[in-house]
């Protein structure tokens, strides 16, 4: 199994591990929720990496850990609207919102150090 690129700093690692469970997660939703829920969460998880990227090789840092913030908080809206509609297992859901958690205070520190 492919390790996941390394950097500087966990938020790399633990937004990896993310893409990779939600990802194929997303493949198994109905077909009726893959092409609006499933495609909305994979779009902007991936985009939230790329943000991230981005700012570790310091173009725009500010403003993609700001676009990366206001994405995860879109993550985590959209990951809620698929728990209550029985998308996700409540297991799953949990999983999901420790890895988010963990991903959002991870963000956080860089976004303090960023502005301190």
């Amino acid at each position: 199994m492919a390790e996941p690129p390394r950097r500087e700093s966990p938020i790399f690692v633990r937004t990896y591990d993310w893409l990779r469970w939600i990802l194929p997660l997303t493949l198994q939703f109905p077909k009726s929720q893959r092409f609006l829920l499933a495609q909305r969460l994979q779009e902007k998880s991936l985009r939230f990496y790329d943000h991230l990227v981005a700012a570790g090789r310091r173009v725009e840092v500010a403003e993609n850990l700001q676009a990366a913030d206001v994405l995860l908080e879109q993550i985590r809206l959209n990951v809620r609207l698929c728990r209550d509609l029985e998308l996700l297992k409540p297991r799953q859901y949990e999983h999901a919102v420790r890895l988010l958690d963990e991903i959002g205070r991870l963000l956080g520190g860089w976004l303090a150090k960023q502005k301190g």
